[in-house]
């Protein structure tokens, strides 16, 4: 049986902006809530309102769709990720009938920017740091404290249970990549964790929103900006540059890549293709301190 619209909207024409509206809609009921949340929040800076959602999607054309991702004024990698969404609505639409075969060819036919997922180079030191956190306060405040102290990725923060954390043994458990593994925390970790999850049951999430919600992907986006540009931070600082910002200090202080991989959930292989040069530059400083004649 063929697939029917999401919506039966009494609508002249179905455009980009519905298209986009019933991909949201479709992850919504398919309980990816993380992936609805940020295609929508993706969409609201992009389509919605704009010239590009308005157009006809029977005449959408190659050239439109690459004019749209210029004029976002976005990042080449933010353009990809962009596009990944868009390309999903309309195939969605496709798939739903809304919109004749034949026109595929014109969203596959733009590619993704090569090579814009480059190694992150943004790296704030301790005093930036601790800049960034003085002016972040509340529930952001904490989760960027964690990222801090912990080099994990927001998706392990956001999906920690208290269950996960262990005041005893000082470590929290995380899993993600379709990996579990259980970390040491430092004191300052310990006193966060402490904190977060006292008075809160074993199931309850460890960080979560001002308003007790859980974190969806990138609400805490335009809080970290903010927090970035008080505290006259370079543009482009993102939770990310916390996750990278703690893989280099733990390198450039000495720990070894098999201890950072382990703690931040990464592969050695990665640690050597975009650490390489901190991993010599340290290996070299411990050499020095070798007797050999």
């Amino acid at each position: 049986m063929a697939a029917k619209p999401l919506r039966d909207r009494p609508e002249e024409v179905y455009s980009v902006e519905s298209a986009c509206k019933d991909y949201v809609e479709d992850r919504r009921s398919e309980r990816n809530q993380a992936c609805a949340h940020d295609a929508q929040k993706r969409f609201e800076r992009t389509v919605y309102g704009t010239a590009f959602g308005r157009m006809p999607i029977e005449r959408l054309s190659s050239l439109d769709i690459k004019k749209w991702r210029y004029q976002t004024g976005l990042s080449k990698s933010s353009q990809n990720r962009t596009m990944t969404a868009l390309r999903a609505a309309l195939n969605l639409a496709l798939q739903n009938r809304r919109v004749a075969t034949e026109r595929r060819i014109e969203w596959a036919s733009v590619r993704q920017h090569p090579g814009a997922s480059r190694r992150r180079s943004l790296f704030l030191d301790l005093e930036q740091r601790r800049l960034l956190l003085r002016q972040a306060s509340g529930a952001v405040g904490d989760l960027m404290a964690g990222m801090v102290l912990t080099g994990a990725r927001p998706g392990d923060l956001t999906g920690a249970r208290c269950s996960q954390y262990d005041a005893r043994t000082r470590s929290v458990t995380f899993s993600s990549k379709n990996a579990v593994r259980t970390v040491p925390l430092s004191n300052a970790a310990v006193s966060l964790f402490d904190r977060l999850a006292r008075h809160k049951r074993p199931s309850d999430l460890l960080f979560t929103r001002d308003d007790g919600k859980p974190w969806a992907h990138s609400d805490w986006d335009e809080l970290v900006r903010a927090a970035a540009e008080q505290a006259g931070l370079p543009a482009g600082v993102c939770l990310y540059t916390l996750r990278h910002s703690f893989i280099t200090q733990a390198l450039m202080d000495g720990m070894t890549t098999l201890d950072v991989a382990r703690i931040s959930g990464t592969s050695l292989a990665m640690i050597e293709r975009h650490y390489g040069h901190l991993v010599m530059h340290a290996a070299r400083e411990r050499l020095e301190q070798v007797n050999l004649l």
